[in-house]
């Protein structure tokens, strides 16, 4: 497939280089009003130059943002937090899976996003840097067939390197929205207002300053326009590398099915979630703007699923290739591709557990997941009832919510005393926890915060996040 991913890579660098001329058109325009209103008969040129070095400094100072941190910025926007396999391990075993039969060096990192919403999105300058990101809807709501198609989709995107063009163009578009939100936000707050000692001069100058606010309103939609186009052809190309690694198209089908039903219904978690970041989800969480048009940041879901659908004979390229044809028309992977794509069969569906229990299940561990995320101490009570203690909870026992047990909140406390609670007396000796189990557990130090404790656990010691206590496991 890597003739069609270089003419996807062609394409990409011919709009990245359009949204510069952009911005460099921008900084031009607003270097000379900016010329004009310092001065009657100001130097034009010189203006021009100096708005249009400007922009080029404000590009380089994000583009080197960008590309050391670039992904940081990116996966903090979506609120994403890094985990590790004794967090989620059939999404850490999926991601682990996907990477193997993909081919790539190293696995990406694991991060998840806690919003209702199913959805998932892939960061990184390159492939031995990549991350993967889930939100936990998608996690609570998906089978493992479902998030393995979800999975290789965004692993697909790192594979064929979308991943670096579109942080390279999320760049681009944030400079041009920079420039353009500055001036206009000083040309509201009175910056224009500047006299002049010719009518003339007045005129021209308005002139400007008319075509500059235009220029300041439409370079943005602009950019969005080519980000946004950026985007959209990538994402077949991610479901036919998806359909091969998983070897189950009807995977991929059914979550995106699954996955625009709740978004076309209103599950969404953020409120407004980031325009930069809404082409990199699998599905753009954004809902106002469209399924379809030059504003959408991804191809039609239904012409997507019904590929994935059509793709009855195989699991290889040129079975997506006849169903693209079929559904979209036109070509979509290379003829040199095709020529040499090897027969692969579609795989019989993994065994998954239909009941009801088994859904509530997994509802309840990614809900403590995101409990032990939040540092929140988790204490089972019989009833099923899962009772959650903030860090600085200053009580020693507390009740059940729903049949009204009472519970002790475990503590470390001073070692030969067994368990005991906060106090100047527990704290001028060793601390000391003793384990009950060899699953998740949580515990509140001597300070109040709480520690976690995963199943792998296995030392004999262990530091308080918060005031560095070192606390004795046994």
């Amino acid at each position: 497939m890597w003739e069609a991913i270089a003419s996807n890579r062609r394409k990409s660098a011919l709009l990245i280089l359009l949204m510069g001329l952009v911005l460099a058109v921008l900084g031009a325009v607003i270097g000379v009003v900016l010329v004009t209103r310092a001065a009657t008969g100001g130097d034009v040129a010189a203006g021009a130059l100096t708005g249009l070095a400007a922009a080029f400094l404000v590009w380089i100072v994000m583009w080197l943002t960008a590309y050391a941190g670039g992904d940081g910025i990116l996966l903090a926007a979506a609120g994403a937090r890094e985990i590790q396999r004794e967090d989620a391990p059939m999404l850490w075993n999926v991601v682990e899976e996907m990477t193997i039969a993909s081919g790539l060096g190293k696995m990406p990192r694991v991060f998840l996003v806690e919003d209702p919403a199913p959805n998932a999105f892939a960061v990184g300058r390159k492939p031995e840097t990549a991350a993967v990101a889930v939100t936990s809807g998608l996690l609570q709501r998906l089978t493992r067939d479902e998030l393995q198609g979800v999975v290789a989709h965004e692993i697909g995107h790192v594979r064929n390197l979308d991943i670096r063009f579109m942080t390279y163009a999320s760049v681009m578009v944030g400079s041009i929205v920079m420039i353009s939100d500055v001036f206009l936000r000083s040309m509201f707050y009175g910056g224009g207002r500047r006299r002049t000692s010719s009518r003339e001069g007045g005129q021209a100058q308005a002139v400007m300053m008319l075509i500059a606010v235009l220029a300041a309103i439409l370079a943005p939609i602009f950019a969005y326009l080519l980000y946004f186009a950026c985007s959209r052809r990538r994402e077949y190309l991610a479901d036919a590398s998806a359909a091969r690694f998983t070897r189950y198209p009807p995977g991929l089908a059914s979550a995106l099915e699954k996955i625009s039903g709740l978004v076309g219904a209103g599950v969404r978690g953020q409120e407004r979630p980031s325009r930069v970041l809404a082409p990199m989800y699998i599905i753009n969480p954004m809902k106002a703007m469209g399924a379809s048009g030059p504003f959408s940041t991804h191809p039609p879901t239904e012409k997507r699923i019904a590929i994935l659908r059509g793709m009855a004979g195989g699991a290889g390229f040129a079975d997506y290739e006849a169903a693209f044809r079929k559904v979209a028309g036109g070509a979509c992977i290379g003829s040199r591709t095709l020529a040499a794509d090897e027969r692969v069969s579609v795989r019989e569906p993994a065994a998954e557990p239909e009941s009801k229990k088994a859904g509530k299940e997994q509802l309840r561990e990614v809900t403590d997941l995101l409990s032990r995320l939040g540092n929140l101490l988790l204490i089972p009570c019989a009833c099923g009832m899962r009772i959650k203690i903030p860090p600085g909870f200053e009580q020693t026992t507390i009740g059940c919510p729903r049949c009204g047990r009472t519970h002790e909140i475990p503590t470390a406390g001073a070692a030969g005393t067994g368990e005991g609670g906060p106090g100047e007396a527990a704290q001028a000796k060793p601390l000391r926890y003793k384990r009950k189990g060899g699953e998740w557990e949580s515990f509140q130090c001597t300070c109040g915060n709480n520690v976690q404790l995963s199943p792998r656990f296995s030392g004999t010691h262990v530091r308080c996040p918060k005031c560095n206590a070192t606390i004795e496991v046994c």
